[in-house]
């Protein structure tokens, strides 16, 4: 058997509709309805992780998962940016935030930076690879950018160009010798 992953964008905050630098915000009323519009529509796995975040733990509870959290699934750190918008951030620091965009080994905001986020989530999908088993993980935009680029073989760069809707669901599937990805509508049942 090969490992499965279903990987699923959080739902949507105040701080993802206006832009802002994550912080650990709740779920909208929004992402609340569209949660919860999507629980039955899964199939069933082995097993279910989310990110310690409490957007990822309220958005894995209205889809009904009893998700285990999974501390390697945090968003990116954001530093000194956290809880504020880009657009403020681009206005203070534009040659920062130019060089975090270019460059995925920069963290001018005293974070993570784009390349440490790949390694670390590329180290969990190879634990995944050996663990052979099928798994909803609901996590941020971030984390699965970086899966994707790491599951393809896609140079760094490549991170800015992905775009990761409120729960949009990304598959991968692989076992010990690569990855594959497919993306389906949110109500599709298969794996």
């Amino acid at each position: 058997m090969s490992a499965r992953l279903i990987l699923i964008a959080h739902a949507s905050t105040a701080a993802l509709r206006g832009a802002f630098f994550p912080a650990d915000e709740p779920l909208d009323e929004h992402g609340k309805t569209g949660a919860a519009a999507l629980a039955g529509c899964l199939p069933n796995a082995d097993r279910s992780l989310t990110s310690p975040e409490l957007r990822t733990r309220q958005t894995a509870a209205a889809l009904g998962l009893n998700a285990v959290v999974e501390p390697t699934l945090r968003d990116c750190d954001y530093g000194s940016w956290s809880g504020k918008s880009f657009k403020d951030v681009c206005a203070l620091e534009p040659e920062a935030v130019a060089a975090w965009l270019r460059a995925p080994e920069a963290a001018p905001h005293g974070g993570e930076s784009v390349l440490s986020l790949l390694q670390r989530v590329g180290g969990w999908l190879a634990g995944e690879q050996r663990r052979r088993q099928s798994s909803i993980v609901v996590t941020h935009s971030a984390v699965i950018r970086a899966a994707i680029v790491q599951a393809i073989g896609a140079p760094p760069q490549s991170f800015w160009r992905i775009d990761i809707a409120p729960l949009s669901i990304t598959r991968l599937s692989g076992d010990d010798s690569r990855w594959n990805l497919s993306c389906k509508a949110p109500a599709a049942r298969d794996f």
